[in-house]
Parts: C-alpha cells; structure tokens; sequence
C-alpha cells in the first residue's frame, strides 16, 4: 500500500465518514506504518480535522489490533490442511 492509496481508501472513503459522525472527541489510530506517517497522508489528516493518537516508533504491544492478528495467524496456520488458495483462506478466516 502506499501513501497515495491509504488517503484515497482509508482516509477519504473512510475515516472521515467517522470523523464526521463523531465530532470532536474523534480520536484516529493508526500504526508507524511507512504509508500511514507519508506527507501526502499528514496533509490530508490536517485538512479533514483528523486528530492522530501517538505511538512510540515500534509499539505493535500497545496496539490492540496486532493481538488479534497473531491470534487469527496462529489459528490459521494451526488448522489441517492449511488453506492453499486464496478463496480457503477467505473461507478459512470467515470461519474464525
């Protein structure tokens, strides 16, 4: 993904839809991902009032989301066969 897309995907489709509907306690989290700290990205957050919770440069603990991942990637990978394609995978994570 790059900076270019997450604005267009995640911030303008998205993000300032909730922005919208929740005001000014709205509060984005996010990630130190490379897409997410892009100039392109930080302009946009400006311009759309979105506020940005900080992060210390590599806290994936402190990120609740990164717990389910593991947890899904484990569940995933435990399972017998393992999916081979990517249409058993979708099944395989609707399924968790």
């Amino acid at each position: 993904m790059t900076g270019h897309i997450y604005q267009d995907v995640i911030l303008e489709q998205h993000v300032s839809l909730f922005r919208g509907a929740m005001g000014a306690e709205f509060l984005f989290m996010d990630d130190n991902a490379r897409p997410h700290r892009a100039n392109i990205v930080d302009e946009c957050r400006q311009s759309e009032d979105i506020t940005r919770m900080d992060w210390p440069a590599y806290s994936p603990d402190l990120n609740p989301i990164e717990h389910v991942w593991d947890m899904l990637g484990r569940r995933i990978a435990a399972r017998r066969p393992p999916p081979t394609c990517l249409p058993e995978l979708r099944r395989e994570l609707l399924d968790e």
